[in-house]
C-alpha cells in the first residue's frame, strides 16, 4: 500500500503558527497533525504500509522532510518528498508523486483528522471517506444509490442532494488509472475555475466503469484554524491512555492536574492548575497559571497566565495575561 499526502499549502487561517511551521506539523496532542494522520490510516488497513509520498512546498527546508521522514519510518514505510512549485489544485498535487500512483494507493489530504471503527476493504474498485454533515453546502459530496455505490460527486451544491460530505481521504485499488486520468485532466488543460480538481478525474473514472463506494467514519477532525485545531486537541485527549499522556519526565510542583492532558519530556509545572484538554510540549514550563483547553507547544515558558481555548507557539514567553489567545512562534508578551 502506498499513500499520497499533499501538504503544500501555506494554511493561512492558521496563522500566526503556520508562519514558521506548515500546519500539518502543528502538534494535536503531541503529536503533528500529519502524523495523526498517517497513524490513523494505518489503524484502519489491512496491508503495510510499503511508501509515503508528501507533496510538499519546496521552501519548507530539510528539517521539515527529516520530520517526515521519521514519521513514515515509524510505520515502517520508505518516505518521499514531492515538490509542488505551481498551486494548480488538488488533482495536479497528487500528480506530483505520480511515481506513488500504483497498485493500491490511499490519497489523504493533511487538513483532516478522522476516527474510525472499520478495516479498509481493498477489494473494492474505490473508496471515497465520507461523513454525514448538518449543512452540506460548504463541502463536496457524493450521492448514493440504493446498493450504496456512489453515483455523483457534486462542489458545495446550493441545494439540497446529500449530507454525505467527502472528507479528504481516498482509496484507489488501481493507482494507475487514478494516474493516467490526473495527466489526461492536465494534457487537455481540463480545469475548474483555473485548477485541475480530482472530482474531475474521478468522474471520468466512475463513467469508464471504476465503482465507488463510501467509507463513512465516526468523526471527522477538522484543523482548519485556531478554534478547529483547539477542537481537535480536546478529541484527541480523550481519545489517549493514560501511558500516552504524561511523559515520565514531567516534573510538578503544588500543581493540579485536571485529565485529559498531555505533557511532553522535560515539561515543569508549578503551582498551576492543568486542565482539561491541555497538551504541553516537550521542554516548556509553567508556573502560577491556571489553563484550559489549550495547545501549548514546544520550549514555551508562560507565568502568571489565566487562558483557555488558546494556541501558543514555540519558544514563546507568556507573562500576566487572561484571555483567548493564539500566539505564534519566538514572541514575548509581558
Amino acid at each position: 500500500m502506498n499513500i499520497v499526502i499533499p501538504m503544500a499549502g501555506r494554511g493561512t487561517r492558521l496563522r500566526p503558527h503556520t508562519l514558521t511551521v506548515p500546519k500539518p506539523l502543528i502538534p494535536i496532542a503531541g503529536k503533528p497533525i500529519v502524523q495523526r494522520l498517517v497513524e490513523d490510516i494505518a489503524t484502519v488497513c489491512r496491508e503495510k504500509i510499503d511508501k509515503i509520498g508528501f507533496v510538499i512546498d519546496r521552501d519548507f527546508g530539510q528539517n521539515v522532510e527529516d520530520s517526515l521522514q521519521a514519521i513514515a519510518n515509524n510505520e515502517g514505510a520508505e518516505a518521499y518528498m514531492y515538490y509542488q512549485d505551481d498551486k494548480l489544485g488538488t488533482g495536479h498535487a497528487i500528480l506530483c508523486a505520480q511515481q506513488m500512483l500504483e497498485g493500491n494507493v490511499i490519497v489523504a489530504f493533511a487538513d483532516t483528522l478522522f476516527r474510525a471503527d472499520f478495516t479498509l476493504d481493498t477489494s473494492q474498485d474505490g473508496i471515497i471517506w465520507v461523513q454525514q454533515v448538518d449543512d452540506p453546502h460548504a463541502f463536496g459530496v457524493v450521492r448514493v444509490d440504493e446498493e450504496n455505490v456512489i453515483t455523483d460527486f457534486m462542489e458545495k451544491p446550493q441545494e439540497y442532494v446529500s449530507d454525505l460530505a467527502i472528507i479528504g481521504i481516498y482509496y484507489f485499488k488501481d493507482g494507475a488509472l487514478l494516474r493516467s486520468e490526473l495527466q489526461n485532466l492536465i494534457d487537455k488543460d481540463l480545469r475548474e475555475n483555473g485548477e485541475y480538481q480530482l472530482t474531475n478525474a474521478l468522474e471520468s473514472m466512475k463513467e469508464a466503469g471504476v465503482r465507488f463506494v463510501p467509507g463513512q467514519v465516526e468523526e471527522w477532525l477538522d484543523c482548519g484554524n485556531k478554534n478547529a485545531a483547539v477542537y481537535t486537541n480536546k478529541r484527541y485527549l480523550e481519545y489517549l491512555t493514560d501511558e500516552e499522556l504524561i511523559a515520565s519526565t514531567v516534573k510538578q510542583k503544588n500543581t493540579v492536574i485536571v485529565p485529559p492532558v498531555y505533557m511532553g519530556d522535560n515539561v515543569v509545572v508549578e503551582n498551576s492548575v492543568i486542565g482539561p484538554h491541555v497538551s504541553i510540549g516537550d521542554n516548556t514550563r509553567v508556573k502560577n497559571s491556571i489553563i484550559q483547553n489549550t495547545i501549548i507547544q514546544t520550549n514555551a515558558a508562560l507565568n502568571n497566565v489565566n487562558i483557555k481555548n488558546s494556541m501558543i507557539g514555540n519558544f514563546v514567553n507568556f507573562e500576566g495575561k487572561q484571555d483567548d489567545f493564539s500566539v505564534g512562534d519566538y514572541n514575548v508578551l509581558t
